[in-house]
C-alpha cells in the first residue's frame, strides 16, 4: 500500500484556522471595498539562503496540496470567529462557501531553488489567494528546511544509509512532517512509526539503553532481544562497557550479530575499535550504527571511519541550525478591476534594507553549462527566452481549484537526488559560501 497516494488528512477537521488573524480582517476590509474579487498572483520565494547554505530544497508541496483540500469553514470554525468578533456577519457568509477555485504553479517537490526563484505561484481572486498565506508559508518554511538539512547530511554520509530519529526531540506532528522531508532530502528509513503509517516510509528500531538497565546483565538483556528479534538485531553497546559488551554481544548472537549501536563517547575512536573487536571475532559483516546529536558536519568527519550508518534526531527536525527558510509569500500582480478579462499589473513593495520585491507574473529556468550542470537560476516576467524553454521550472499543481499534480513520495526523493547531481559539486561542500549559482533577472 502506497499511503503517499492516500491523502491522508491532516489531524483537525479543517485547516482553515491555520492562518492569522490579519489575513481575515483584509479579507472583510476587501470584500466592503469591492477590490475582494480583484484578479491576483501571490509568489512564494526566499530573498536570501540561511547562511552558509548554497542551495534550498522544496519540500511539503503534497502537504500544501493537502491543506488546501482541507481549508473549509465549517460551523465550529464559523461560530469560533463569531463568537470572537474577528470579521463581521458578511465576511462570514463569504467564508461558509469558500472553496480556492485558482491555479497553482510551482518548483515540483524535490527540486533545488535559489534567492528570488518563484518557488509557488498562486493566482484567482484576493480574497482565495490571500487566506492560504499562512497555511503555504508554514509547511513550506518548516519541511524546506528540514529537507535542506537532509541533503547536507545526505551528501555527507556519501553511501551510507541515514536514519531518521528526531521524534523526541520536536512537537508530536511536527515529527511526522520532518520525517516525510528528511525522506525527499536522502534518509531512508525512520523511527516514528506515523511517519511510516502516513507517507509509506520505512520504519527501524530496535531497543534503547532503559532495555538494556531492565535486565539484572547487559547479557541478560542481549539474551532477550536476541531470542524475540533475531541474530540479525541491532544491539546497543555502550551502556556500560563498550568493548565488553561487543564481546558480550557476538557471543550471545554470534558472527550473524546484524549489527551493533554506539551513542556516546568519541565516536571516531570507538568506531575503530569496535571494527578492530568485531573482526577478531569473527563478526566481519556486523555492522556499526552510530548516533548521538550528529550533524552534517559530524558525519563528514566520520567519513573516514568503519560506520556503515547514521541515526540522526535533534540536529535533523532542527533544521541544523536553520529551522526556517524565511520565505515569503507575497503579492506580485493584480488587476484594476474585477472583471474576469481585466489585465494583471505588476505591484511590488518597495521598502529600506533588503526586503523589496519584483513585481509581475513571473517563470523560472535552470540553464545548464556546456557539460549539463546548472549555470544559473534565471527568472523573468516576459516571453520565456526559446533557448531556455526546456529548462522551465515551474509545474502545474492546481487548476482551476483541483489538484492536478499529485505523485508518491518515492519519486519526489528520486527528484532530489537527481536534481542534487545536476549541481556544481561545490554544491555539496560543508564550508560557507554563497549560493551554488547566482540567480538572474530578465
Amino acid at each position: 500500500m502506497n499511503t503517499a497516494d492516500l491523502r491522508l488528512p491532516v489531524d483537525v477537521p479543517s485547516t482553515a484556522l491555520f492562518t492569522d488573524h490579519y489575513e481575515l480582517t483584509m479579507l472583510q476590509a476587501a470584500l466592503k471595498a469591492g477590490t475582494a474579487d480583484r484578479g491576483s498572483v501571490f509568489e512564494v520565494f526566499t530573498r536570501r539562503l540561511p547562511e552558509g547554505r548554497r542551495y534550498g530544497v522544496v519540500a511539503g508541496t503534497g502537504r500544501v496540496l493537502d491543506a488546501i483540500e482541507s481549508f473549509r469553514f465549517d460551523t465550529r470554525e464559523l461560530t469560533f470567529l463569531r463568537e470572537r468578533g474577528v470579521v463581521d456577519e458578511p465576511t462570514l457568509q463569504w467564508l461558509a462557501d469558500y472553496r480556492f477555485r485558482g491555479d497553482i504553479w510551482g518548483y515540483p517537490e524535490g527540486e533545488v531553488y535559489f534567492p528570488g526563484s518563484p518557488v509557488l505561484r498562486v493566482e484567482g481572486s484576493f480574497a482565495e489567494c490571500v487566506l492560504l498565506e499562512t497555511a503555504i508559508l508554514s509547511i513550506l518554511n518548516h519541511d524546506s528546511a528540514i529537507a535542506a538539512a537532509a541533503s547536507r547530511m545526505a551528501s555527507a554520509a556519501g553511501d551510507r544509509p541515514l536514519i531518521e530519529m528526531g521524534a523526541r526531540r520536536t512537537h508530536e506532528l511536527a515529527a511526522v512532517a520532518a520525517s516525510r522531508a528528511a525522506y525527499i532530502g536522502g534518509f531512508t528509513t525512520t523511527s516514528d512509526l506515523a511517519a511510516g503509517f502516513r507517507y509509506d516510509i520505512p520504519t527501524v528500531g530496535t531497543s534503547a539503553h532503559a532495555f538494556t538497565l531492565l535486565h539484572d546483565s547487559e547479557r541478560d538483556a542481549f539474551t532477550a532481544q536476541v531470542d524475540s528479534l533475531g541474530r540479525g538485531t541491532t544491539l546497543l553497546v555502550d551502556t556500560y562497557d563498550v568493548s565488553e559488551a561487543v564481546r558480550t554481544a557476538v557471543e550471545v548472537a554470534g558472527p550473524e550479530l546484524g549489527a551493533v549501536r554506539i551513542d556516546s563517547g568519541d565516536l571516531l575512536l570507538v568506531a575503530h575499535r569496535v571494527r578492530k573487536e568485531l573482526d577478531e571475532l569473527g563478526a566481519h559483516r556486523t555492522r556499526i550504527v552510530v548516533t548521538s546529536d550528529l550533524d552534517e558536519y559530524a558525519i563528514a568527519s566520520l567519513a573516514a571511519a568503519p560506520v556503515d550508518a547514521y541515526g540522526v534526531g535533534t540536529q535533523l527536525v532542527t533544521g541544523s541550525g536553520h529551522p526556517t527558510c524565511s520565505m515569503v509569500y507575497k503579492l506580485v500582480a493584480r488587476a484594476r478591476s474585477a472583471e474576469p478579462d481585466a489585465p494583471l499589473e505588476p505591484v511590488a513593495k518597495k521598502s529600506l534594507g533588503a526586503k523589496s520585491s519584483k513585481g509581475g507574473r513571473k517563470w523560472a529556468a535552470r540553464r545548464p553549462d556546456a557539460d549539463g550542470y546548472a549555470e544559473a537560476e534565471v527568472v523573468g516576467t516576459g516571453p520565456v527566452p526559446e533557448e531556455l524553454a526546456p529548462h522551465q521550472l515551474l509545474v502545474e499543481l492546481v487548476r482551476r481549484g483541483e489538484v492536478v499534480a499529485r505523485e508518491p513520495l518515492d519519486a519526489v526523493r528520486a527528484r532530489h537526488a537527481a536534481v542534487r547531481a545536476a549541481l556544481p559539486l561545490s554544491a555539496t561542500q560543508l564550508s560557507r559560501g554563497e549560493a551554488v549559482i547566482p540567480t538572474e533577472y530578465v
